[in-house]
């Protein structure tokens, strides 16, 4: 790989986040807040504009995420070109199986991380400092996935900073879940009126977190705090009960229409 400094590479991953960041958001923004495509979706929504001023502290605050990132990105990539880091180039080293299995590793780890951390930051006297920001919008979008306070951002790129002194991973991996990232906070991000009433009542839906999910805690921030899985929130108590109720109705009332 060829060196470069510790400049370089933080104005270059800003570029790359921030592109991503309004490639993925601003491209499901678009998307899913035209009203011809939600004319076509979900034709009975009552379309009200998001409050603008909410959308523009959103891309304020992702900008600054994507600052903070980029940061977390080129200390990983100027501590591999020193040979600290346990990540690796050569698909063959720990074989092909291995790739699979320390992805779904670190995603579960990933998620276990970010549930207690969230729900950290919900502590009365963590709050205001390191997660306000982000409930600045009570009806999130898509633009909301990355408006993270600083701090907020800090503490998350811990994760992957850590993560790759602790299990070796092949870039491919890391790229993988860096991407699964993204979108999943997209979609979980993606208000729950802008999609097909029947997409949060998916059984995907009981094991994963999705938009219908993550709205709850947009408005009730004592429940629902997990990433990707639905298992940290019904271990410990998190979970809104009413939430698997409308599973169950959805799936009697399918049953009783066969």
């Amino acid at each position: 790989m060829i060196e470069h400094s510790f400049g370089f590479y933080g104005i270059a991953f800003f570029g790359i986040i921030l592109a991503r960041y309004f490639l993925v958001a601003g491209g499901m923004y678009l998307c899913f807040y035209s009203p011809f495509i939600q004319s076509i979706v979900n034709p009975n929504l009552q379309r009200l504009a998001p409050d603008w001023r909410s959308v523009q502290w959103d891309i304020q605050l992702s900008v600054v995420s994507a600052g903070v990132f980029s940061l977390a990105a080129a200390f990983i990539l100027l501590e591999y070109s020193w040979g600290i880091t346990r990540l690796y180039s050569h698909s063959q080293q720990y074989g092909l199986w291995y790739l699979g299995v320390s992805y779904g590793a670190v995603l579960v780890l990933q998620d276990a991380y970010f549930y207690f951390t969230h729900r950290c930051f919900h502590h009365p006297s963590l709050f205001p400092w390191l997660h306000q920001g982000h409930h600045r919008s009570r009806y999130p979008t898509p633009l909301t996935s990355f408006a993270f306070d600083p701090l907020e951002a800090i503490v998350q790129s811990l994760f992957l900073i850590g993560i790759v002194f602790l299990i070796p991973l092949h870039f491919i991996t890391l790229i993988a879940v860096l991407t699964t990232m993204t979108v999943w906070a997209v979609l979980n991000h993606l208000g729950i009126e802008r999609l097909p009433t029947s997409f949060p009542h998916h059984w995907l839906g009981r094991w994963c977190i999705g938009p219908a999910h993550h709205s709850i805690h947009h408005r009730n921030y004592t429940l629902h705090y997990g990433l990707y899985f639905t298992f940290w929130d019904k271990l410990l108590g998190t979970q809104d009960p009413n939430y698997e109720k409308k599973f169950v109705e959805h799936l009697l009332d399918k049953v009783d229409g066969a």
